[in-house]
């Protein structure tokens, strides 16, 4: 996760490039396109069949992941760039109370709490609010409507995250389940480009940028996926919010984005809260919730 959240952030850097040129539809779409080629080539080469046993399972994910990752996009264009992020942030807050709900009404054989454990969910609140110290999000009154889509995106993300544990849990390979969820982006991005005025051409610096924001994305994508599949959930949520601590040292280094007590802090609660999350992941012992690895 820890790797994921980094090239996350490398690929947030050629996102903030290209979007001078390029749309978010297109963005989306080329994004997904360099993806599913590259799925298609890894699944051709460890013989690995696009047919699944599960097709409902990676329906449900791509569409719901696709419909968040669109919804953020459009959050993006209304909002503040810091209040779009933490609320997509948030998806991993969604995912704490989802567990924690789950865990109530449906406790674990001998457990009341479900196998939940509280420092975990106490490092994911932690997390979050090192972000919001980083990012500063302010929403004014006419940006009420965007600021829902926002808080959407972060939700159907956390669906969509579960969706990925899920299908780690029934040995789905990570490889198949980016394959589907970049076939469904390549057809949201096209429909959002068509939308929005259609594609535009490329120069060679374009081009690199639009290639290199896939090849990131698809090894993000990757990571994350195994990361959901193979660990504690609430850990690796935790673990997911270092991609602001990278994003802000980017800033810093390439935009000139300011350096402030605040964000300092900020920091600091996040990297403690992905510490804690990984030590208190290590101590768990066998069973205690976490999927394995098939």
């Amino acid at each position: 996760m820890i790797a994921s959240a980094f090239v996350f952030a490398l690929m947030g850097v050629g996102v903030k490039l290209a979007s001078a040129h390029y749309g978010a539809g297109e963005i989306v779409l080329y994004r997904s396109l360099v993806a599913l080629v590259l799925m298609a080539a890894v699944l051709r080469w460890r013989r690995v069949g696009w047919r699944t046993p599960v097709p409902a399972m990676h329906f449900w994910r791509s569409l719901i992941g696709t419909i968040a990752l669109c919804l953020w996009f459009y959050a993006i264009g209304g909002l503040p760039l810091a209040t779009a992020m933490t609320l997509n942030y948030m998806s991993s807050v969604w995912i704490a109370l989802f567990l924690i709900g789950g865990a109530m009404l449906l406790p674990a054989p001998g457990s009341a709490a479900g196998g939940i454990d509280g420092r975990l969910v106490a490092a994911v609140l932690a997390g979050f609010a090192g972000v919001v110290l980083i990012l500063r999000p302010t929403i004014e009154r006419d940006q009420l409507w965007p600021g829902l889509i926002g808080l959407l995106s972060g939700l159907l993300a956390a669906v969509a995250y579960l969706q990925v544990t899920a299908l780690g849990r029934v040995g789905e390979p990570g490889e198949r389940v980016v394959l589907y969820f970049s076939a469904t982006g390549v057809i949201a991005g096209g429909a959002l480009a068509a939308a929005s005025g259609g594609l535009h051409g490329h120069d060679l610096r374009g081009a690199a940028l639009l290639l290199g924001i896939g090849v990131l994305a698809t090894a993000g994508q990757l990571m994350m996926t195994r990361a959901y599949a193979t660990g504690a959930t609430l850990g690796i949520a935790a673990l997911q919010y270092l991609g602001i601590v990278f994003g802000f040292v980017f800033g810093v280094a390439l935009f000139d984005d300011p350096v402030t007590p605040m964000s300092l802090g900020g920091m600091a609660l996040i990297i403690g809260a992905g510490v804690g999350a990984t030590r208190l992941r290590g101590r768990t012992p066998a069973g205690g919730g976490a999927p394995t690895e098939s």
